[in-house]
């Protein structure tokens, strides 16, 4: 090791997610299966992938946990609140992500996660029927049930730390209002008057998480920690805080593929993409609001890429009033294919003297299978932020992340371009580790 100042990972790390369907029962079940050799972490970066420390003689390359201290799998503890009251067995069964003889090894383990009663507000989230809630309260006793939940927890499990990870479905859109959400002050007033307009049921959980002293992660493209009230709330309790949206499939495309286009200096027209998923999430989607949540997150990927106003030539024509190319995101509910989501990009490009091509890319991916291990390395890596005193938006995990948090009210844009934000990442682990900073994001 190298002179970290980061604490220790000692004792049990909690995990409590906050939805119980597919993609967090195959990140239950991976965790599981992989701590007794059964199965392989596969797309985690805390757990592949090698970074460089030192330069020239120095030089080395090494895992995550050989540079900074990380928990490890065998110390995580798993607990969850869903609307529905199946367990994570029964859970991983009825999603039908993966195969029984995937998750009849860690059955036992699996029953004996039961998911505690929803805070919940059917308005949000139209589409969804279970019963398995806290009923008809106030935005503010969810909160202080919320802590209660979270404290309870810790009592039985005897976990050291929690960490609260968001992966429940997508709300319908609330639009940021200074009035209720800038100040801190103010989204707890609201709270308190119960305003169920501008106080969604991930901000509950979110307060909650930090006032107990525990990370919140968004996983879904909810209004929740990217609003200054919640900034102001990580500030003072001392958390760190991400979000939002795991990129896990078409965007990931897109900002791995977007810099193609961009440092080889063609231009683009175009580029349409459209999904077609079947899970409950796809269910969720289909009512227009909580889609419009959706693609707020999915069209602020490429324009941060390919900005107009830098290259005019290439990015600044288009049928959108001709200052840019057009950019459409669609998603389709599509039962048949549950959570094999498919997703095309049909991307019209133009080179030299302005000749048009095209790029199709059709991934056929499987949702929860990519997204299981960016929720392993989010918790991994938030609870790490924390034991390194970050509090705040952590940057450095928008990596993992559709629309990463941003300080808009300073006109900070985010940084999409997957290659920087590796470097982003790579940079805060050596930070942490004690190591030299070196890459520069150009």
């Amino acid at each position: 090791m190298s002179n970290s100042t980061v604490k220790p990972a000692t004792g049990k790390l909690g995990v409590l997610v906050v939805g119980l369907g597919a993609v967090t029962s195959t990140f239950m079940t991976g965790v599981l299966m992989a701590r007794k050799g059964l199965a392989k972490p596969v797309g985690s970066m805390t757990q592949y992938d090698k970074i460089r420390v030192g330069k020239g003689a120095d030089k080395k390359y090494l895992k995550y946990e050989e540079i900074v201290p990380i928990a490890k799998l065998d110390d995580i503890v798993f607990g969850a609140w869903d609307v529905y009251p199946a367990n994570a067995y029964e859970s991983a069964i009825n999603a039908e992500v993966l195969k029984e003889k995937d998750i009849n090894p860690v059955k036992d383990e699996l029953e004996k996660i039961v998911p505690m009663k929803a805070a919940f507000d059917k308005n949000y989230a139209k589409r969804l029927e279970g019963d398995n809630v806290m009923g008809d309260i106030t935005r503010w006793e969810m909160v202080e049930q919320l802590r209660k939940d979270i404290r309870k927890f810790k009592e039985e499990t005897g976990v050291d730390r929690v960490v609260v990870l968001w992966a429940a479905s997508t709300e319908v859109y609330v639009p940021i209002d200074m009035e209720y959400h800038g100040t801190l002050e103010a989204l707890e007033k609201a709270m308190k008057a119960d305003d169920k307009e501008h106080i969604a049921p991930s901000m509950c959980y979110a307060y909650a998480a930090l006032a107990e002293g525990a990370p919140f992660i968004m996983g879904a493209p909810n209004t929740t920690v990217d609003i200054p009230a919640m900034w102001e709330m990580a500030e003072k309790t001392g958390m760190p805080i991400a979000g939002k949206d795991f990129k896990t499939g078409q965007t990931l495309v897109k900002s791995g593929f977007a810099p193609i286009i961009g440092t080889r200096c063609l231009g683009l027209n175009g580029w349409f993409s459209t999904n077609i998923l079947g899970n409950r999430d796809g269910l969720v989607l289909d009512e227009p609001a909580n889609f419009r949540t959706k693609e707020v997150s999915k069209l602020s990927t490429l324009e941060s890429i390919l900005v107009p106003e830098k290259q005019p030539d290439l990015y600044g024509h288009g049928n959108d009033e001709d200052t840019q190319y057009y950019h459409k995101v669609r998603i389709n509910y599509y039962p048949p294919r549950n959570d094999n989501k498919e997703g095309w990009d049909n991307i019209d490009i133009f080179g030299w003297m302005g000749y048009p091509m095209q790029i199709k890319i059709d991934f056929l991916c499987r949702d929860s299978i990519l997204a299981a291990p960016l929720c392993l390395d989010l918790v991994l890596l938030s609870d790490l932020a924390a034991r390194a005193g970050r509090c705040g938006t952590q940057r450095f995990l928008s990596f993992f992340l559709k629309s990463p948090m941003h300080d808009y009210t300073k006109d900070e844009v985010p940084v999409n371009h997957l290659f920087q934000q590796y470097t982003m990442l790579k940079n805060a682990i050596r930070e942490m580790g004690g190591y030299e900073a070196d890459e520069e994001i150009d």
